[in-house]
């Protein structure tokens, strides 16, 4: 009983950082505002230059980092399960190549005339065609469905797509600063229909994901003790896949491709409430959407006057985690 207070506590402290952090950055960056200013553009709002940043600017890139944030971090916890790999995370299932390689030629074919809502619904479709692609190829030969023939299934594909991807992009040399921008990830000039677009998605992959919560636990023992109680493995892999689809391809669609928040938070988060995936997949959710918001907040501020992709931020702090996590794992 103490153990699930301290738990639900430490929730509670989450989402007050996390307000905390969503507040500072909608206030803070090039241009500085105060709370005054923020409930003026919403309760007053008269057009200024001032009130549009906030509206159109701020308050959107906050709600779609959070938002971005919490499904990378609970798609990685279920694909470390999902694979039984602890370097593992949703760009194993070629949801990042396979977003990139649709959006490319979208830009080829349209001439760099996609619109940011079009480019959404392409990456969305090219994230979840490729997915299924994978985990339908995984499938295939003797023995049926194992984590490795997923992880080598994945691999090969997002360095087929990566491939093809680097192909068009040097025929269609007009496409390769909007693919580039896009391919780096960034929350930075969406807007909140966007969020909306893919909003629906996102949420059906946090109700999945927490419904199987139980039943990740039992996979995480293995599949002789998972069936020996009674778990149906396919159904539950099926669901899982899914929810990664929703969850990842969603938050491709809407940021492009951020990498290393599905692979640092779930570690942290058994840090601090261990491997029970009831807890666990909440607690992900709650710091993916901290480190993604401080990390945009932080990437505004290293290179002043210009932003630095959020997607680069994460990375500089993934690679050091990455190493240490590998290290960890070595004899």
């Amino acid at each position: 009983m103490q153990s699930r207070r301290r738990k639900v506590i430490g929730l509670a402290a989450g989402c007050a950082i996390l307000l905390l952090g969503m507040l500072a950055g909608v206030l803070f960056g090039l241009k500085q505002f105060g709370l005054r200013d923020l409930w003026l553009a919403y309760t007053q709002f008269n057009g200024s230059n001032e009130h549009l940043i906030l509206t159109t600017t701020r308050v959107p890139r906050v709600l779609i980092a959070a938002a971005v944030g919490a499904s990378l971090a609970v798609a990685g916890a279920i694909m470390q399960v999902l694979t039984r790999n602890p370097m593992a995370s949703p760009s194993l299932l070629g949801i990042n190549s396979g977003a990139v390689l649709f959006i490319v030629v979208g830009l080829a074919f349209t001439g760099t005339a996609l619109p940011m809502s079009g480019m959404i619904w392409v990456a969305f479709g090219g994230a979840a065609i490729t997915s299924l692609f994978v985990y339908a190829l995984s499938m295939q030969g003797g023995g049926g469905f194992e984590p490795v023939k997923l992880t080598l299934a994945g691999a090969a594909v997002a360095a087929f797509a990566s491939s093809v991807t680097s192909g068009i992009m040097l025929i269609h040399k007009q496409s390769l600063e909007t693919a580039l921008f896009w391919m780096i990830g960034s929350v930075s000039g969406r807007q909140l229909s966007h969020l909306l677009s893919v909003l629906p998605y996102l949420c059906a992959g946090w109700l999945l994901a927490m419904l199987i919560a139980s039943s990740l636990n039992v996979m995480a023992l293995g599949d002789d003790s998972a069936k020996s109680l009674g778990q149906r493995l396919t159904l539950i892999r099926a669901v899982a896949a899914l929810a990664v689809v929703l969850l990842a391809g969603g938050s491709v669609a809407a940021a492009g491709p951020i990498a290393f928040v599905g692979l640092i938070v779930p570690h942290l988060c058994r840090y601090a409430v261990g491997s029970d995936h009831r807890w666990l997949l909440p607690y992900s959710a709650l710091t993916g959407a901290i480190l993604l918001v401080v990390a945009d907040l932080a990437s505004r501020f290293v290179l002043m006057p210009k932003e630095v992709p959020v997607g680069v931020a994460t990375a500089i702090i993934g690679v050091p985690f990455l190493i240490f996590v590998a290290r960890r794992r070595n004899p």
